[in-house]
């Protein structure tokens, strides 16, 4: 995993992804947020045309990601689907997906967006708002609590580099508190205002770059 940014947080060392996501080597889990499954079948049924990939390209982003090492479980950090969930190419892209990946247990946290999962038939294990798991809570939106550590997605953290006029997905490391980017590729997102000692790591091609801290 030569593009990842290793750091310890709450005692556990973690591996921060340039490909969105994080992996908790201790515990073979890998945690991602806000994958949005149906976002662009979704805004296609609204008649908005939008370019080939969405669902298929991130479920194969995340299939190369757990070729990468070993994972044994995964955590969607909220916002699983992203509306209703109809029968579209999405479900059976994910149906196909799903079935490819027998043993790997999945664990989803609840997200604003994901008021159709616990009907939507996806093979996975609804954990509720949050779940404790070692030192960590993990939830879908960034509340801190007052003895763990918070890991959580919804805002869809950007990054600016410097000299660049765009903005790269990122994780959001406060205290107490690491939000990650959204895996989805087909999401907007903030530019976080950092207070002293905040910092934002970015994923830029697959590579994550650390930024100076606040």
């Amino acid at each position: 995993m030569g593009n990842d940014l290793s750091l310890t947080l709450a005692g556990e060392t973690l591996h921060l992804l340039g490909a969105r996501a994080l992996y908790w080597p201790t515990r073979s889990a890998m945690l991602i947020a806000d994958l949005h499954l149906g976002k662009a079948d979704l805004f296609r049924r609204a008649g908005i045309g939008l370019p080939s990939g969405g669902t298929g390209d991130d479920l194969a982003r995340l299939t190369h990601l757990l070729q990468q090492q070993r994972v044994d479980t995964l955590w969607i950090l909220g916002d699983v689907l992203h509306g209703v969930a109809h029968r579209a190419a999405w479900y059976r892209q994910w149906q196909g997906w799903r079935e490819q990946h027998p043993s790997l247990q999945i664990g989803a946290l609840a997200g604003n967006h994901d008021r159709a999962l616990p009907k939507a038939d996806l093979g996975i294990e609804l954990l509720g708002e949050s779940v404790q798991e070692g030192p960590f809570l993990l939830r879908h939106d960034p509340r801190p609590h007052a003895r763990l550590h918070v890991l959580c997605g919804h805002l869809h953290p950007l990054a600016r580099l410097p000299g660049m006029q765009r903005r790269w997905p990122a994780f959001w490391l406060r205290e107490d508190l690491t939000i990650l980017p959204a895996f989805s590729r087909f999401t907007a997102g903030i530019a976080p205002v950092l207070v002293n000692g905040e910092r934002l790591v970015a994923c830029v091609e697959d590579e994550a770059i650390a930024l100076p801290p606040r």
